[in-house]
């Protein structure tokens, strides 16, 4: 009996000591689950692709206006965004001292005009005294002499008179020609210099789209280039010509500005914002692949990106060079070919041999 206990005992135990076993062992991991991924094919719309800027609408001739004299800014009638006649004033200097100077300026030129007419008189006299033998050759060239110093003297004054009379009336800033306000940069009351800008004046006439591009894109927007228009919030699309393109690349942002003239009737405001689109000229920008800077993704210093197989419906990595960005989209240089089809969201929740659908949208 004993015996028969101490069995039942152990195969109790053995089989409590499995079930604890089987207890502790890890439960087999999950499968991968079947992610539906937004897929693009690469080359589909190439020979379609569109540069696009941002630009801005200017007027063709944009002055920065200044009095020629300094002083003390006493009024300025015109506010920004104000339209002006050609002839208008748009700001006043004080012109006290001026004035003062001009009138100065006008009894110097009284006072020399007097003294010519004496001189002028004198040598008349000592003319005919010289003719009847009374005063010596010596005496008569002494009053010639008097004569055209007097005479340099009263065309002096009248210079000075010229010169400090203009002044005067450089204390009044007129409008070269009939336009709008765009920039406002000195206040009544403050001191200016000669030269130092007081306001910007945008002259009516022809507009431009002004915008910049990279030196990649130089090469497309040569002077007589088309390009069209589209404004902000308008589905309307005007037509343009480059007219200039700056020689030089600024300084801070490496880009060169380009201004395309408007055609005409196109009625849109000074400021107004737009798109440039531009079709490529050159088939290597023509041809470029395309990516969204969504299907792209970062690791190890390197670009990557999902490529479907289409024959296990499987997702692997694929190393690529990348070119220059327009927007919200990147030019691929290397590592994808035309018709390939490639992961255009939620990149960084796929691993590598993941069985994948394609994304329906729902009706």
């Amino acid at each position: 009996m004993q015996s028969k206990f101490a069995l039942m005992g152990w195969s109790v135990g053995g089989a409590l000591c499995l079930s604890l076993l089987t207890a502790c062992q890890k439960a087999p991991p999950a499968p991968e689950p079947v992610r539906a991924v937004k897929l693009l094919t690469l080359g589909a719309n190439a020979g379609s692709q569109m540069l696009e800027f941002s630009a801005d609408v200017r007027a063709r001739v944009e002055s920065v206006l200044s009095f020629r004299v300094a002083g003390k800014l006493s009024t300025r009638p015109v506010e920004l965004g104000q339209r002006v006649a050609a002839g208008a004033v748009l700001a006043q200097l004080d012109p006290l001292d001026y004035q003062a100077q001009a009138q100065a300026a006008s009894a110097q030129l009284t006072a020399a005009q007097t003294a010519r007419d004496v001189a002028e008189a004198d040598y008349t006299r000592y003319q005919n005294l010289f003719a009847q033998g009374f005063i010596s050759a010596a005496e008569l060239e002494r009053r010639e002499a008097s004569l055209k110093a007097a005479r340099a003297q009263w065309q002096q004054a009248q210079a000075q008179q010229t010169v400090l009379g203009n002044q005067s009336q450089y204390t009044r800033l007129l409008a070269d020609g009939a336009g709008v306000v765009t920039a406002i940069e000195a206040q009544p009351g403050q001191v200016l210099a000669a030269g130092q800008p007081v306001l910007r004046l945008a002259l009516d006439g022809a507009r431009d789209v002004v915008f910049a591009v990279g030196e990649d894109r130089l090469r497309d927007l040569r002077l007589g280039a088309e390009v069209s228009v589209t404004p902000w919030g308008q589905e309307k699309t005007w037509s343009a010509r480059v007219r200039d393109v700056a020689a030089q690349a600024d300084p801070v942002t490496r880009t060169f500005l380009i201004k395309a003239e408007l055609a005409a009737g196109h009625g849109l405001p000074l400021g107004a914002t737009a798109t440039v689109r531009l079709k490529p000229t050159t088939q290597a920008t023509a041809s470029a692949l395309r990516l969204p800077t969504s299907a792209l993704r970062q690791e190890g210093g390197k670009t990557w990106v999902w490529v479907l197989d289409a024959t296990q419906m499987t997702v692997q990595p694929q190393e690529v060079s990348l070119g220059a960005v327009q927007g919200n989209e990147v030019e691929v240089q290397s590592g994808l070919q035309p018709g390939q089809e490639v992961v255009a969201t939620g990149v960084h929740v796929l691993t590598a041999g993941q069985k994948v659908t394609r994304y329906q949208t729902r009706p």
